[in-house]
């Protein structure tokens, strides 16, 4: 059973089958993240919080590009609008945006109670690099390619959660190597260097994102948020403190309904069924 949020509007959402899908629908402007790309992302992701019959969610978009990021065609007007004293200048706009609507769109997909797919369809440019790296496994077409204009072009720094995540996948030397020199990396080298889950050809993106999606779904519901915590932990924890943080959460795992299904699952030699989420 499907639900379109207006086909006609900046982003789609969709659920099928308890997998929802969130694209990116400005094609015709490579998906900028513009003010309704922002307000359709925190909508569509407010509907995956609210529907416990949603699994798992892909993250996508239409068109030749993931996302170009900054719409910077709005920027651009805003920069030529007359202030008076009392106006804010254009970076506390920008600022303000950030704060309102790009910020919690990468805070909310790394806290849904859900996993998240992310399947990049062509060029992650700016903060669509951000973007791009918010899932929890991130499948790129071979068409695709990475880059971080930020430094080079603009004179900015990266956005969107990329300074945060690019040192902890790729290291200091890469992650500071993209950043100062602008280079482009493509699906197939991002992961190589392990910055994505996989790259696969461009008419098969979207059916292995669903494949993927669909084994996500059949985890425990509550598999996504324990997995991320106790990675972000491992981040800044001693080994002893992360020995402990994993035998502080096996100890309540354990005695949940997730493992007393496995346990019977593996005992009797069937495949487990895990509860939805409630």
């Amino acid at each position: 059973m499907g639900d379109v949020m207006g086909q006609a509007t900046s982003v789609l959402f969709e659920v099928n089958a308890g997998i929802a899908t969130l694209t990116l629908n400005e094609p015709d402007r490579l998906n900028p993240i513009s003010t309704a790309v922002q307000l359709g992302c925190l909508a569509g992701l407010q509907k995956v919080r609210e529907d416990t019959s949603i699994r798992a969610l892909i993250l996508t978009a239409r068109g030749k590009a993931f996302c170009v990021g900054a719409d910077l065609m709005q920027v651009a007007q805003w920069a030529q609008t007359p202030k008076d004293g009392n106006s804010p200048s254009l970076g506390q706009q920008v600022g303000d945006m950030m704060a309102k609507a790009g910020n919690p769109i990468i805070e909310s997909l790394g806290n849904l109670p859900v996993p998240v797919v992310c399947a990049i369809n062509g060029p992650a440019v700016g903060g669509g690099f951000g973007l791009a790296l918010a899932g929890d496994i991130v499948i790129a077409a071979r068409s695709a390619y990475f880059y971080l204009p930020f430094v080079p072009a603009l004179g900015l720094v990266p956005d969107m959660g990329a300074s945060w995540r690019l040192p902890r996948a790729l290291g200091p030397a890469r992650a500071m190597g993209l950043a100062l020199l602008g280079e482009r990396i493509s699906g197939e080298q991002a992961a190589d260097w392990g910055l994505i889950w996989a790259c696969t050809d461009d008419d098969q993106l979207a059916s292995e994102a669903l494949k993927i999606a669909q084994r996500l779904a059949a985890l425990p519901a509550h598999s996504a948020l324990e997995t991320r915590a106790l990675f972000r932990a491992a981040q800044g924890n001693t080994l002893a403190q992360q020995l402990a943080y994993e035998k502080d959460r096996q100890t309540e795992l354990i005695d949940g309904d997730s493992f007393a299904e496995g346990l019977a699952a593996f005992t009797n030699k069937r495949r487990a069924i895990f509860k939805p989420r409630s």
